[in-house]
């Protein structure tokens, strides 16, 4: 077992309050989805409250933003489950749901396994993210880092950088 696992947070501005009628097919499958995320293999935890999912949390100023978090075995295992699984259709389906988002929305970062992210530092890997661009401290499924200590191509990521606050 590895001793780094891959968090990752994304966010969106929902269209309309997730009581409202265009939010109906969303609300349908958040269950199904999550249930899908919790039996995957590669999955190790994922934000939530007692109710299951993350719907009520709202981080930021604007009340219209959900944000989602995870933690995975590898980056693999997180593609498989957003790209070739269940989870695809969902994301094709997300105009219906939630608006394009102007700057970054996801962000991947690696944490010692058994560390579970907060909402605070996700934000803070989100923000540098949008700030600096994709580097061993956060990045993109399209420009992915490896974990530390783990060499690819012309680098290896030789250090462990746990996003201490601001």
């Amino acid at each position: 077992m590895s001793q780094y696992h891959l968090a990752q947070v994304n966010i969106g501005r929902i269209l309309a309050p997730l009581d409202d009628s265009i939010m109906a097919g969303f609300v349908a499958r958040l269950d199904e989805i999550n249930a899908l995320a919790d039996g995957t293999p590669g999955f190790v935890w994922r934000l939530q409250t007692e109710e299951g999912n993350a719907t009520d949390l709202r981080p930021y100023d604007d009340d219209r933003i959900l944000v989602n978090m995870s933690v995975w075995e590898s980056l693999e295992d997180l593609k498989a489950y957003v790209y070739k699984s269940a989870h695809a259709e969902v994301m094709r389906q997300r105009r219906q749901w939630f608006e394009k988002f102007e700057g970054m929305y996801m962000a991947l970062w690696w944490v010692k396994a058994g560390h579970m992210p907060t909402v605070a530092e996700a934000k803070r890997r989100l923000d540098y993210l949008s700030e600096h661009g994709p580097s061993a401290h956060a990045f993109t499924f399209k420009q992915p880092f490896p974990p530390p200590g783990v060499a690819t191509g012309n680098f290896t990521v030789t250090s462990f950088d746990p996003c201490p606050a601001t």
